[in-house]
């Protein structure tokens, strides 16, 4: 079988997805990685096929400089700026590059880093199955710690646990505003 992935161009994703990339080709599968043009050594020292897209809007060096300013931040402030300018600005000029690619491809299957919010439509629109990876870590939705995106310590208080059912519901903000994926619903 013919898989396919799209990893964000960072390495706490593109690590764990090179790395289910070439478990399955060593299973005798044929493995190609998608990304934009600053991905490709990484995917090439893990012994992956890999095509570009979205060339023109993201040349080499982009990424250095859209997440260098990113690298600068802390917690919260870290993911509000991927999901509510990084993530959508790249998935408007995914949209337009990526179908031609993934069609000419001969991709039977897709396997997607969950980071990149809706890219899943496009081999939904080619009916390509696909399977979404989140290489993040869990979001406790009870409230009894706080999510992994703030910064305050865990503590056993019942000021403590409505702060963190405050902060998951901040972030059920976001999902509703279609800015994250709905893994949870934090209404």
């Amino acid at each position: 079988m013919k898989f396919g992935f799209v990893s964000l161009p960072v390495a706490g994703h593109l690590n764990p997805m090179t790395a289910l990339a070439r478990k399955l080709q060593s299973r005798g599968n044929e493995v190609v990685f998608f990304g934009v043009p600053d991905v490709e050594p990484i995917v090439r020292a893990a012994n992956l096929n890999f095509v570009p897209f979205c060339e023109k809007e993201y040349p080499v060096g982009s990424m250095t400089e859209i997440y260098g300013r990113v690298a600068k931040l802390h917690g919260e402030d870290v993911l509000r700026c991927h999901v509510e300018e990084i993530a959508p600005a790249f998935l408007k000029t995914a949209l337009g590059c990526f179908p031609k690619k993934l069609a000419a491809s001969g991709v039977e299957a897709m396997v997607l880093d969950m980071g990149h919010t809706f890219l899943q439509l496009v081999p939904l629109s080619l009916g390509i199955p696909y399977v979404q990876i989140s290489n993040s870590l869990h979001i406790d939705p009870s409230g009894a710690t706080p999510a992994c995106i703030f910064s305050w310590p865990y503590e056993n208080t019942p000021e403590a646990f409505a702060k963190n059912i405050e902060g998951l519901k901040k972030i059920g903000g976001w999902q509703r505003r279609g800015l994250m994926p709905k893994r949870w619903d934090y209404r």
